[in-house]
């Protein structure tokens, strides 16, 4: 199942905030929590879709985040456990064990400070 970004949102607009400019790692690390949370709502609906629940999800494949950072902000990874952390704790080490990238982008859509998307396998 691929699942096209998320950009996180704080009460249902656009979580916006550059890293290394007016937002620090900690806040944004709950950003991307908050995007974990979201991913899982798309992720139970497309599971539900496919005649299953998130008891279906065989594994977490990958996670990919891109981070609205500064040049020289180099924390991206610390933000995006934010999310992995969720999923590890919603599914159980063998199944939330994902491989993951971070990325620092220099925008992204409506200054939204994370955007997240994700793979995930169902049995």
């Amino acid at each position: 199942m691929f699942l096209s970004g998320h950009i996180a949102k704080q009460d249902g607009k656009p979580w916006v905030g550059q890293l290394g400019r007016d937002m620090s790692t900690d806040h944004a690390k709950l950003a991307a929590r908050a995007v974990a949370i979201d991913l899982m709502g798309t992720l139970a609906a497309a599971c539900a879709a496919a005649g299953t629940d998130l008891n279906g999800v065989k594994r977490i494949v990958k996670v990919m985040s891109l981070v609205n950072s500064t040049a020289d902000y180099t924390e991206q990874h610390l933000v995006t456990n934010g999310c992995s952390e969720l999923l590890g704790e919603v599914f159980g080490a063998e199944v939330g064990a994902h491989a993951r990238s971070a990325f620092g982008v220099a925008q992204l859509p409506m200054g939204a400070c994370v955007e997240i998307e994700l793979i995930a396998e169902l049995a």
